[in-house]
């Protein structure tokens, strides 16, 4: 009798939706509303069109390279054994740390605001390594306690911030919606590149591919609904926050920019509610990812991209978890929260542009239709581009960061080769 899968439908979805919702709402909304101001979701809605078609693009990979590493396997089925594969490999390893951290920063802002009153460095830091913490030991446990983790954190605070987002809509001053307080288009196009990180999630239900029943069918549904069903959900949530806060409050609290905008609703209460719901939504986005980054650690170690102590196990997992949770702990305690943002969404645009392209290249294995993939890899590098001219001036060292990361995966590639001897092995033929 062979044994159930860990993930259905509904926990693939549950998966990729508390990845989303949580570095979605609660890093980008304010961030991305100081930018593009009341047309913010204007900005999710293209963000959102931009992830349904790299999430189709994934899809049709997964089905055909069926692999727990997920998009390292797709760049050495398209581009072969070589430092170059390697190194985008490493690349897309690292990012997803940073973004774990990016998240976790979340969190500290949100506990430390909640429970200490204010957003203190020392407090900001100490919660959000001790959540890492946390949900590593949970990830310990073994893929099937991830999804039931992830089922029942994703209903939990996806009835809350359905909720405030129905009741929000009720109580939004129109004129804060108005034509006349709208900021020029360009900014709205330059706050995607941010939205779009606010999906980037879903790519982690590739990596359940092989703990999926019915993959051949379930992933690409899976992919679909959940990167929809968080589309409405952010439209419906950054109207409901632009409407009920003046971009100057959204500036000034855009750490917490859905707790603030509760207060005018529900009162002191409200706040509350919402920061706890955010602990919750980032905690649940930390879990998801952390379960991406042990499958990548596991893949890479398999196929001779990382050092043999990935492939030691500990429990029912991997030593490879471990590792990664210690890599994140120095990123947490010296990255500021908006930097490691940003990096992290130029880094992931960048790092699935490459993996879109070589998808276009490889279409007649996959069978999927070269027009859309084309447009993926079109509107990949397009937004990377108009990320790094937005946030030229406020971050003027933006483009030192990303090629010291770029530097920084070729020469940790450069020096497992050199070191360990070995090469990349396709998981699947």
């Amino acid at each position: 009798m062979s044994k159930r899968k860990a993930f259905g439908l509904w926990s693939a979805i549950f998966l990729g939706m508390g990845s989303m919702v949580g570095a979605g709402i609660f890093i980008v909304i304010g961030q991305a509303g100081a930018m593009a101001g009341n047309l913010v979701w204007l900005s999710f809605i293209l963000g959102a069109l931009i992830a349904l078609l790299s999430g189709y693009s994934l899809a049709k990979l997964a089905i055909r390279y069926p692999s727990r590493g997920g998009i390292t396997e797709y760049l050495v089925q398209s581009f072969g054994e070589n430092i170059f594969s390697g190194s985008v490999s490493i690349l897309f390893y690292f990012a997803q740390l940073v973004a774990i951290a990016a998240v976790a920063k979340s969190f500290g802002t949100y506990a430390s605001t909640f429970i200490q009153g204010g957003s203190d460095g020392f407090w900001i830091n100490l919660f959000a390594v001790g959540v890492v913490g946390i949900f590593t030991f949970i990830n310990l446990i073994g893929a099937s306690s991830v999804a039931k983790a992830e089922n029942l954190i994703v209903t939990l605070k996806l009835l809350v911030l359905v909720l405030f987002a129905l009741v929000a809509l009720f109580s939004i001053d129109p004129e804060r919606l108005s034509v006349a307080q709208m900021p020029p288009i360009k900014d709205m196009l330059f706050a995607v590149g941010l939205t779009f990180f606010a999906y980037q999630g879903f790519s982690v239900i590739t990596n359940t591919v092989e703990d999926m029943e019915n993959p051949q069918t379930t992933i690409m549904h899976a992919m679909i609904l959940a990167i929809s069903l968080v589309a409405l959900l952010y439209v419906l949530t950054s109207v409901a926050v632009l409407g009920n806060l003046s971009l100057e409050e959204v500036i000034k609290t855009k750490d917490y920019a859905l707790a603030e905008a509760s207060k005018p609703i529900f009162g002191a209460w409200g706040f509350k509610i919402m920061a706890v719901t955010a602990l919750v939504a980032t905690a649940s986005a930390i879990n998801a990812t952390l379960y991406a980054v042990t499958e990548i650690g596991y893949s890479m170690a398999k196929e001779g991209n990382l050092p043999k102590v990935y492939e030691y196990n500990i429990y029912n997992s991997f030593e490879g978890l471990l590792v990664s949770a210690l890599l994140v702990v120095p990123m947490i305690l010296f990255f500021n929260l908006a930097q490691i943002t940003t990096v992290a969404t130029v880094v992931m645009l960048v790092v699935q542009g490459i993996t879109h392209l070589g998808h276009f290249f490889k279409r007649s294995e996959t069978g999927a239709h070269g027009f859309l993939i084309l447009s993926t890899v079109i509107a990949m590098f397009g937004v990377a581009g108009l990320t790094l001219y937005s946030t030229h001036q406020s971050m003027p060292n933006i483009m030192l960061y990303l090629i010291g990361t770029f530097i920084m995966a070729f020469v940790v590639e450069a020096l497992l080769r050199l070191m360990t001897k070995r090469v990349i092995n396709k998981q699947t033929q």
